[in-house]
């Protein structure tokens, strides 16, 4: 019997940016599997849209997984989104996407919103070839460690980090990277105050402990390694 597990974006902020066939999918599937069902009967509302609600978040993803593949396996199609983006990067949704396959269900993933893409194009780093590294590990030995394992790679270092961790991260990745490391954050993407803010990582610590800090962040970092690759290739 034919089913499908939609993968389907939803906007970072902006509700413009939802796509005429995620509209669509969202339209004609027999349920939505979502992180939080507020946040998303929020857009469907927006949208006049009603379907029914699955929620499925990091903490019940495990315990939701056979519920949804049994629907599937029903005939029944389902679209996946999180609360806002792609899902499944730095997500929930992996797991799912892993057994669907594996259960020979039909995946179907939708091109959308992203803030990993969406910042990284206007950061005005080098945008050939960079790592992301979704959120860092919490414990400050255990981050440094990542951002260590990374740093002689000659590529452009991404990751997502939240307002209340963002000073500690910047102080780690100056005794990392080195304060004179170029680094770019975006906030708010999409919405109505976003922002980048570049300089290096000394500048950028300086400018963000005298501000309040809101919204969360895309860190991205030209390392030194990688600007002596790139003036190397230029000669």
């Amino acid at each position: 019997m034919h089913c499908t597990l939609y993968i389907v974006p939803t906007p970072i902020g902006n509700l413009e940016d939802i796509t005429l066939r995620a509209v669509r999918i969202l339209q004609e599937v027999d349920t939505i599997v979502c992180e939080d069902t507020r946040q998303t009967i929020k857009l469907l509302s927006h949208l006049k849209i009603s379907k029914p609600l699955i929620s499925f978040y990091t903490q019940n993803q495990l315990k939701r997984i056979p519920q949804i593949i049994s629907i599937l396996k029903d005939g029944k199609n389902i679209a996946l989104v999180s609360d806002c983006g792609t899902p499944a990067v730095s997500d929930p949704g992996y797991y799912l996407i892993k057994e669907a396959l594996e259960n020979n269900i039909n995946v179907v993933p939708l091109p959308g919103p992203c803030a990993l893409i969406t910042a990284v194009i206007a950061s005005g780093l080098p945008t050939d070839s960079f790592i992301f590294l979704g959120f860092l590990k919490r414990k400050t030995g255990k981050m440094r460690k990542e951002l260590e394992e990374v740093k002689s790679l000659e590529k452009t270092i991404i990751f997502y980090e939240s307002p209340h961790r963002i000073l500690k991260t910047l102080e780690t990745c100056k005794e990392v990277f080195g304060e004179n490391a170029n680094v770019v954050l975006a906030r708010e993407l999409t919405k109505k105050f976003e922002e980048f803010i570049r300089g290096s990582l000394k500048e950028v610590a300086e400018q963000m402990q005298k501000r309040e800090i809101l919204g969360e962040f895309v860190v991205m970092i030209e390392t030194e390694d990688q600007k002596i690759g790139s003036s190397e290739e230029q000669k």
